[in-house]
């Protein structure tokens, strides 16, 4: 009897461990309304900086834009605001990082790819802003969304209208980790600013950061992962993606 009171203590404690590295890691607890100045606090930003990116956060939210809604591989609503600069432009797919918003970390890639001349579809990721979902999962179900928003825009577009799939930190991983699907010839290029290697490895460095035992923490947050978020984090990484295509690759670090 001693030995299941010990069995079914062991099984509760790691249960409760890996639902506290889901909750902590993957969960977004509740949905983010698209503020028009988020927040910036804690940032490394300086005053002068903070400053320029809520100028240019607001003059994002000047342009003019149509909503666009799609379904993703497994059901989930996504949204994107798509900005038009003229027909037959070519195209990019903004892809923001974990925990951040659209319009905050593409307020300066937006503008720069519009006077650039290309239309731009700037997409929540899911479980983020206004699209649905509950669980972020460091690329491995985001980069099939990757491939929908492509399909969508060759169904609005045609598949002659070149597509650059431009992505920042867990954006920037998430587009690598998408170049090795089945993606259309029309995909010509990959922009990837501050992307990690693998969702394991970047779990991990934050472990590290936060001067957490890594071996005892980790494999909580594995199983956290693929109990309670159904996903496994070791199934896709940009390293090894990177390696099955050949999609040009800027790498912005």
């Amino acid at each position: 009897m001693v030995f299941l009171y010990i069995a079914i203590g062991v099984v509760l404690f790691i249960l409760i461990g890996s639902f506290c590295g889901y909750f902590i890691a993957y969960y977004s607890p509740s949905k983010r309304k698209v503020q028009s100045i988020p927040h910036l606090d804690g940032g490394k930003q300086s005053e002068d900086g903070k400053k320029h990116i809520k100028e240019l956060i607001s003059y994002v939210n000047e342009i003019s834009y149509e909503d666009v809604y799609i379904k993703s591989y497994d059901g989930t609503s996504l949204y994107g605001r798509y900005y038009h600069t003229k027909d037959e432009a070519p195209l990019q797919i903004l892809f923001h990082g974990y925990r951040g918003g659209a319009i905050r970390d593409f307020c300066g890639g937006l503008m720069l790819a519009l006077k650039s001349g290309f239309n731009v579809i700037l997409i929540d990721e899911r479980a983020h802003g206004k699209s649905d979902g509950r669980t972020i999962t460091f690329g491995v179900k985001e980069r099939y969304d990757v491939l929908e928003w492509v399909k969508y825009a060759n169904s609005r577009f045609g598949d002659t209208c070149p597509i650059i799939l431009t992505g920042i930190s867990m954006g920037g991983a998430t587009v690598l980790m998408a170049s090795d699907l089945d993606l259309p010839k029309n995909v010509v290029g990959i922009i990837a600013d501050c992307p990690y290697s693998s969702p394991k490895e970047i779990i991990m460095h934050f472990c590290k950061s936060f001067k957490m035992l890594t071996k005892l923490v980790y494999p909580f947050a594995y199983l956290g992962a693929l109990i309670y978020g159904r996903f496994n984090i070791h199934k896709s990484s940009a390293y090894q993606s990177v390696q099955n295509t050949n999609i040009p690759i800027l790498l912005i670090h």
